[in-house]
């Protein structure tokens, strides 16, 4: 979406009509979980937003005269203090909107909040299908991709005839809503899921999960692959190769992930999945962007949730724009069919459930001795169109 300076000018004339004093700061919370084991995870996340914010309003970080204030608030990943912080952020605080968080089971306590306030949350980077699914209400809007976006991608990468997946995921709602959308997107492709295993997403020890897994695989004919969908540390890839499952004709998959997740996806030459992001896929002047300011800053690529953080904050800017407004209604109105450009390319906030659609990355694993991590080299753009994302709102 390109904002022209006749637009802003409107813009800023309806802010200022509204009643806001060009010296109020147009507030963000952050309502993310800044400490914890998604802490990694949180980081790139608010580095992201904040360059997005950075970007949208080429460097000002204001909209129609007002200054972005953005107000941090850390849920230490428990669902309670989630809740808490949110509604201290609408209600004390009386932010315009607010973004977050990283877990999925914070962002479904954090939902009805939301709703109770009449205010917009942005969720980024949580995936759960049930976010912008059977939880869903009107003021949530989500830049990330959902589980069903993961799942229809990798099946995608993966399923053939003749493939026969087990899959292996943490026993919460990323884990379970994620096979859940898998197992529906890879029924398409003519490969059988013939096993599920969840596991307590503090797992260290995952030789009992690798041995049912290869139970389930061992004597089927054809392609054998188990399928892991995990967040945070564990490495159960590394885990269940340790065990072999080589002896058994047994191949490994899962999705992208931060580039120190990627390290272990050395072990992994040729393994495909679909990804969310990898810095070196898009070709767009948002992520050219982004690569040349993150690098000359923090010495080193954006990672897969830099990319997301950004969207978020590039999100918030052109709904405010587009709303002439901070106005609870008018940023629905704009935001809903939004398209907006991203380190992705183009997003789209569908208005049926507000969910962001947009690209994902078929990758194959190259590598390179010269680079720490594995390198996701690009098979396919799957694009907005190449992906029936369901709606599954009630």
């Amino acid at each position: 979406m390109k904002f022209t300076f006749g637009a802003a000018a409107v813009a800023l004339g309806v802010l200022l009509a509204g009643g806001a004093q060009a010296a109020d700061p147009i507030k963000i919370a952050h309502v993310y979980g800044k400490t914890g084991p998604y802490e990694a995870y949180a980081k790139q996340s608010h580095v992201g937003l904040m360059l997005g914010l950075e970007y949208a309003t080429n460097g000002t970080m204001e909209i129609g005269g007002r200054k972005i204030e953005v107000i941090e608030k850390d849920t230490q990943l428990k669902p309670d203090q989630g809740r808490a912080l949110l509604a201290e952020a609408y209600g004390d605080d009386n932010v315009d909107l607010a973004i977050g968080p990283v877990s999925s089971g914070v962002a479904l306590a954090m939902l009805p909040i939301a709703q109770e306030y009449e205010k917009v949350l942005i969720v980024e980077p949580a995936v759960a299908d049930s976010i912008t699914g059977e939880n869903f209400n009107r003021y949530i809007f989500r830049t990330g991709r959902n589980s069903s976006q993961d799942a229809i991608s990798n099946a995608v990468a993966i399923g053939a005839k003749g493939t026969y997946v087990a899959t292996l995921a943490q026993d919460y709602a990323f884990g379970r809503d994620g096979v859940a959308a898998f197992k529906e997107a890879l029924a398409g492709t003519g490969a059988e899921l013939v096993f599920e295993e969840y596991a307590p997403a503090d797992t260290k020890d995952f030789t009992a999960s690798a041995q049912r897994l290869f139970d389930a695989l061992k004597d089927k004919p054809g392609r054998k692959i188990i399928w892991v969908i995990w967040a945070g540390g564990g490495n159960p890839m590394s885990k269940v190769n340790d065990l072999e499952p080589s002896r058994y004709g047994i191949e490994l998959s899962t999705g992208g992930n931060i580039l120190p997740a990627l390290v272990a996806y050395k072990a992994f030459p040729g393994m495909e999945g679909a990804t969310y992001y990898y810095y070196e896929i898009p070709k767009n002047p948002v992520n050219d962007w982004l690569v040349k300011v993150h690098q000359e800053r923090y010495q080193g690529p954006p990672d897969f949730f830099t990319a997301g953080g950004m969207a978020a904050g590039i999100a918030a800017v052109r709904a405010i724009e587009k709303a002439g407004s901070t106005d609870t209604e008018k940023l629905i109105s704009a935001m809903e069919g939004m398209s907006f450009e991203t380190p992705k390319g183009t997003m789209m906030f569908r208005k049926e459930d507000h969910q962001a659609l947009q690209s994902m990355y078929h990758f194959k694993v190259r590598v390179d001795p010269k680079v720490d991590w594995a390198v996701l080299d690009l098979v396919r753009e799957l694009k907005i169109e190449d992906m029936n994302i369901p709606i599954r709102t009630k």
